[in-house]
């Protein structure tokens, strides 16, 4: 089995439907959706606000390709174009972190190839995924690296690291009272 845990965001067209899109198309796979959080854009652009949401989903059948493949995919269906860095776009689906094997033995899937870093390298400076990640999974944890030493990857809690980022950045996600709609007949949270 292969446990995701996906940021999802938008700051083109109907925010909350390219979101939900991405729940619908991953359908039973979802283990788990956060709150709705409208955030700032992050990196220095111009552009509009985000909404921003954190989705846990399972698969047996995929490993940390096979969704980065299902994440462009759901990109490419919403007409996502990647013409500058941190730009607005109509649909952002990040991998955060992967894990294989059953509930009680996951092993933390690590790439640092051209195509795909994980764990996402710069997750923990993002309060946009780390507020509503702490909202469905409070024990979370995400490796980082330099955290321990000079590229020592080190496995700290979210809660912590949220609570290391400035306070503007924390308190720039704001809650939104919207919610996503998972599934019917969720998988079952292991």
């Amino acid at each position: 089995m292969t446990r995701v845990v996906l940021s999802i965001g938008s700051n083109l067209g109907d925010r909350l439907a390219r979101l939900q899109s991405v729940v619908d198309a991953l359908g039973e796979a979802v283990v788990a959706v956060s709150p709705v959080y409208e955030t700032e854009p992050w990196g220095g652009v111009e552009q509009g606000p985000f909404l921003n949401a954190v989705l846990i989903a399972d698969d047996p059948d995929c490993d940390e390709q096979g969704w980065l493949r299902r994440a462009q995919a759901l990109e490419r269906a919403a007409d996502r174009v990647r013409e500058q860095r941190w730009g607005p776009r109509t649909l952002d689906v990040d991998l955060i972190t992967c894990h294989q094997g059953g509930p009680d033995g996951r092993v933390e899937v690590t790439s640092d190839d051209e195509v795909l870093t994980l764990p996402h390298p710069r997750a923990h400076q993002r309060a946009f995924v780390l507020v509503p990640w702490l909202d469905i999974d409070p024990e979370a944890h995400l490796t980082v690296t330099g955290q321990g030493g000079p590229d020592k990857p080190t496995k700290r809690p979210i809660e912590m690291l949220l609570a290391e980022l400035d306070p503007a950045e924390r308190d720039g996600v704001r809650p939104t009272g919207l919610a996503l709609k998972p599934a019917l007949n969720p998988r079952p949270a292991h």
